[in-house]
């Protein structure tokens, strides 16, 4: 499993409930890009649109040896997800509660060499709880670094 992209923000951000790994429509040269590595998911969410959900957001850059006929910016073009139907109506259910998102963690490629997403259900954190995670990890690092002092 070859590492993509990853959002970095989203466990800073957001409290992740549930994941799920989808495919995702990409068409052209994008999938040569993003395996070329210029493929960011900051600021990327996705949503429901009829029957299905739809990443919006995501920077797919434009493949640099790609034969170019259109003159249009499609690097933030929303792009299907791909699921099964019982998760496609598990992750709706869970958006149509209050508060609840669809947040892409990481972009990957799989064993067969297929471009995936993986997408959590999140809650955006409110500044007390990010606080109290910036808290936990300094006394994290306290800890480690005094035990590592110690046994040297």
């Amino acid at each position: 499993m070859k590492e993509l992209a990853r959002n970095k923000k989203a466990f800073f951000d957001y409290e992740i409930n549930d994941t799920f790994e989808a495919g995702i429509v990409l068409i052209g040269d994008e999938v040569k890009s993003a395996r070329a590595g210029n493929v960011s998911l900051v600021d990327a969410f996705a949503t429901v649109h009829g029957n299905g959900i739809v990443l919006t957001n995501c920077y797919i850059g434009k493949y640099t040896h790609a034969f170019d006929k259109s003159s249009g910016d499609f690097t933030r073009r929303s792009r299907v997800l791909l699921l099964n139907k019982k998760e496609i109506n598990r992750l709706i259910g869970e958006v149509s509660r209050k508060g609840m998102t669809l947040i892409p963690i990481k972009m990957y490629l799989n064993a067969r060499g297929l471009v995936k997403l993986e997408i959590g259900v999140a809650k955006h954190k409110k500044a007390r709880d990010k606080k109290q995670s910036l808290k936990e990890r300094d006394i994290k690092r306290e800890t480690d670094r005094t035990i590592k002092q110690r046994v040297s």
